[in-house]
Formats: structure tokens, sequence, C-alpha cells
């Protein structure tokens, strides 16, 4: 005997015997009036209909009706009525515990399809959830499988994608499994389908009206309705997860060709004006054959100071490219904020020339992790743009003070400043603010050096500007554990 016709049996039983209870209770012992009998058997009925369901207790009213007519309706012990107001009594109770069950039973139905709607709708909520936290379109293809299964609780997913006709799997299924199933096909059906001979449903994926795939689902507590919402929000989230990465591509492209332009730009106008310089010295004296000494040197002089300047801006070109591959090892220790400091205006003392560099240190400075020879090249950027953007004259000051776990070391001139929008593009690689370019030379890359460099020692840098006030370039630096 199986387990379900067992429960079956063990629930008539008790039906009966808590029915005869009742009828041996009050026949035998509680001598009570037949309403009172009829209003107990009617709340057993409705307690048979809210527990086991709808025939458990039709069936007990009947059962009960031909008992409460037998002892309790006269004559007693006889299944006839005399009395014709009992008639009524009878069938009254009858139809009220037949209709009282129905409704108790419906009640129960709805109950349990509201619980089953709630689940599906949390299904769908977490289905979503999860399918929402990627923007790749590898990684969700990947993910919707494991993703359905988890949440739905089925035991096999199976998703199909009609391009390139690429088969993804939940844990345990291999493609053995769809021998039987016509999967292009399936792409084409109008509406979810159930394949006899596999037991797999087949929810057609669309783009609009069009054909994109086939979500197949071995999980049969499911709704039509689910898994046609299931294969729409597959849909939906593969759609925007292409059209994240289609937005991320036009943005690194349009990035690069912004790049690109801006390094024509540089070129253009930074490496021409020094090898127009060489070859216009060159030629002259290969050209000229009566010279001067004096001319001669002045020519020389130009060419050295020329082919200097395209040394650096080269070194800075190659400083940008390792930095931004990573392949610039920093040498990262113990070091005094006083000496980095000191050391990097010694190095720039011909960029400082004209221009009173004023320290201001806190007393409670520790020690910072850093590389000097790179943070000299940070403060002798920050430098060299203050001298260029002030006038003659105008001091420079650099200070530092203890900021928690950090040491803000900030860099403040008195030059003509920096427009509020452009206070976060300076730092990009070839941007140079907009009222300066045509005035000052430069190839923009300095700063974005400066970003790169201090982002490597865990760091970072930022400005704070007022046009014609001068600007403040702050940069920080971690203090070296053990000293905080």
């Amino acid at each position: 005997m199986n387990t379900a016709r067992t429960i079956a049996l063990v629930r008539w039983l008790t039906a009966a015997a808590a029915l005869c209870a009742i009828v041996a209770v009050y026949h035998l012992w509680l001598h009570v009036n037949p309403t009172t009998v009829a209003f107990s058997l009617l709340l057993l009925i409705l307690a048979l209909a809210a527990r086991w369901g709808l025939r458990y207790a039709v069936v007990t009213s009947i059962a009960a009706a031909a008992l409460f007519n037998f002892f309790f309706l006269p004559p007693i012990g006889t299944f006839t009525i005399a009395d014709t107001q009992n008639w009524v009594a009878l069938f009254a109770f009858l139809g009220t515990s037949i209709i009282a069950s129905r409704l108790s039973s419906r009640i129960q139905e709805e109950a349990e399809q509201a619980k089953a709607g709630k689940r599906e709708v949390e299904i769908l909520f977490q289905v979503s959830r999860e399918l929402l936290q990627t923007g790749k379109v590898a990684e969700l293809l990947n993910a919707i499988p494991s993703c359905i299964e988890t949440a739905t609780g089925a035991s096999a997913v199976v998703l199909y994608i009609s391009e390139g006709k690429k088969i993804y799997f939940s844990a345990g299924v291999g493609e053995q499994d769809l021998e039987r199933i016509d999967l292009e096909a399936a792409t084409l059906l109008p509406r979810i389908a159930t394949s006899e001979n596999t037991g797999w449903s087949m929810v057609p994926i669309r783009v609009g009206v069009k054909p994109r795939g086939l979500l197949l689902l071995k999980a049969g507590s499911l709704s039509d309705a689910t898994m046609e919402a299931l294969g729409s929000l597959a849909s939906i989230a593969i759609d925007r997860a292409e059209a994240l990465e289609n937005v991320a591509r036009s943005e690194a492209s349009r990035e690069s060709e912004r790049l690109r332009t801006a390094l024509l730009d540089s070129i253009t106008h930074e490496l021409r004006t020094p090898l127009t310089a060489i070859k216009a010295s060159a030629s002259a004296l290969i050209s000229t054959e009566r010279i001067s000494t004096d001319d001669r040197r002045e020519m020389l002089t130009v060419i050295d100071e020329e082919s200097d300047r395209l040394d650096r801006l080269i070194a800075q070109a190659v400083q940008m490219v390792q930095l931004d591959s990573c392949e610039t090892h920093m040498d990262l220790a113990p070091h005094s904020v006083a000496d980095l400091i000191e050391n990097a205006r010694q190095a720039c003392a011909a960029v400082l020339t004209g221009h009173p560099c004023e320290v201001h240190l806190s007393h409670d400075i520790p020690p910072v992790l850093a590389d000097p020879l790179w943070i000299e090249r940070v403060l002798c950027n920050l430098f060299e743009n203050a001298a260029k953007y002030s006038d003659a004259g105008k001091p420079i000051t650099v200070s530092a003070a203890r900021k928690d776990a950090i040491v803000a070391v900030s860099v403040a001139d008195r030059g003509v400043g920096i427009e509020p929008f452009e206070q976060n593009l300076i730092f990009d690689k070839f941007y140079r603010g907009q009222s300066q370019r045509d005035r000052v030379s430069g190839t923009g890359m300095g700063l974005a050096i400066c970003r790169a460099i201090v982002e490597a020692h865990h760091g970072t840098i930022s400005v704070v500007s007022r046009p014609g006030q001068g600007a403040v370039f702050t940069f920080t630096l971690p203090i070296a554990e053990g000293k905080r």
C-alpha cells in the first residue's frame, strides 16, 4: 500500500471516529436538544473541509445527517421522521454543512493559490535581481541556468541561444539529455510546450517577435505564466548586458579617438616646435660658410636646449606608458616628508628661480610610505606648473599635514587659476586648460603622470582653485606602518 492511500485511509477512519464520538457523547451521556447536536456536527464538518478538503466534508455531511436523523430526531431509533419541521431541520443541516464545506474548501484553495503566486513572484524577483548583477554577456549566459535552477528549485535548466547555436547547462545536465529535442525547431514554438518523451518544459525566448533561443526547465510546480516570465527576464537581461557592452565599446572608442586627437595635437604643437628650431639652426650652420663664433654658439645652444626639450617630451610619454601598463616598480619605504620636499626643491632649483618657495610643515608629521624618486617627480611637476602659470616674483607654498592614516602634501601658487569645469579634466592625459594652452607650452601629460604615481602609492590627488586667485594641488600618501 502506497503512502497516499495510507494517508487517505487514516483520514477516513479519523473522520468516522470523530463523528461516532460526537454522536455517542450526546446520545449516551449529554442529553441536549437537536440544535446543539447539529451545531457540533457542523463544526466537525467545517474542520474537515478546512483541513483535508471537500470530499471528506461532503461524505461526512451525509453520514452525519443520517446519524442525526436516527439518534436525535423523533421517532428516535428509526430513519422515519414524524414531524414536518424535523424534515426541514434535517435538510437545512445537510444543505448548510455541504455549502459551508464547499466555501471552506474554496477559501483553502484560494489561499493555496495565493501562496503559490507569492512564491512565484518571489522567484521572479530573485531571478531578476541575480541577472541584473552582471553587465557582461558571456558571464550572464553562463549564469542564467544555475540562477534559475537555484531560485525555482528545478531539477535541471538549459539555455539555448540560436545565434551561434550555443548551449548553457545547469549543474548535472549534459548534451545527452537533449538528444531527443530539436532545439532550433523548438525556438519557433508559439507558446510554452512540454515534451512528453523527456519531460522538459520548453519556453521560447524572443526579442520582440524574433526568436532568440530557448529555455528548458524541469520544474513541474511552476505555472506557464511564471515560466514565460522567466524567459522574458532572461531575454531582457541579455538585452541589457549587450546594451551595456555596446555603450562601453562606444565610450572606449570615443575615448580612444579623443586621446588619438589629443596626441596628434600634442605632437603637432609640442614636438614640431623644437624640431623646427633644431632644423633651422642646423640648416643655418650647414649652409652659411661664414658665421661668427657668437652666432655659432647661439645656434648650438638652441639645438642643445631644444634637444633636451624633445628628450623630456619623449621621457614623459615613456613614463606615462609605463605607469598605465603597471610596468613600473615602486620601491615603497618609510621616508620623511620634509626630506622628500627638500630633495624636490633642490632638483627643481632652476624651475623655482624667480619664485620664493615657502615650506610649512606640521610638527607631528610621521614618515610616509613612498618611493622618493617618483614622489620627487610629482613635486617637480607641481613646482614646474606653479612657476609656469604664475607671474615672476609670486611665491609658491608647500605645506603638509597629517589627516588620520594619511599625510596630505599641498603645493599652492598665486597664478591664473583653473576654471571649475576643468578641475577634474586637467588630470586626463593630454588635456590642457582652454585659456592657457596657446599661451604656455606643455604636453598635458604632467598632471596625468602625477595622478598615476600617486595612485600607485595608494593615494589621491586633487585641486582647489578659483580663476585669477591661484590653485592648490594636494596629494596624499599613506603613513608608514608602526608610525601611526
